[in-house]
């Protein structure tokens, strides 16, 4: 049987698994993939640190905003954190990937290398009292 603590473990690790494949997609110049593989990254990794301190793992992206934007009462570390998943979801997820505006191409590839930030604010998230 697997616990909470098991698949939280296993949404990080799967979170990791998508940023890596992320800058793997960067090194091949394939900008507009690499977006969408950092934004499964995020949401993987905001689901994870939303079931770590809820006990319940979103099942949506909408199910996501809802339980950051309940959080952001915790501090203002999930008022960042908030910010921060608002901003790679219209821009990695929704300008980028669906709409296949990646402009600027520095920006948005500084945005998908800081995805290992994202992840590790989740995992300091998730652990907080």
């Amino acid at each position: 049987m697997t616990t909470t603590t098991d698949w939280v473990s296993e949404l990080f690790a799967d979170a990791r698994e998508l940023y890596a494949d992320a800058l793997e997609m960067l090194a091949q110049s394939r900008l507009r993939n690499a977006a969408e593989k950092a934004w499964c990254a995020t949401k993987r990794s905001t689901d994870a640190m939303v079931l770590a301190r809820t006990g319940r793992e979103p099942q949506s992206g909408g199910g996501a905003r809802r339980a950051l934007l309940r959080m952001r009462n915790d501090g203002p570390e999930f008022v960042a954190f908030h910010g921060e998943y608002s901003i790679r979801s219209e821009l990695l997820h929704i300008n980028c990937f669906y709409d296949g505006n990646c402009e600027p191409e520095a920006d948005m590839t500084a945005l998908i290398r800081a995805t290992d930030l994202y992840i590790q604010d989740a995992i300091n998230l998730a652990a907080a009292e």
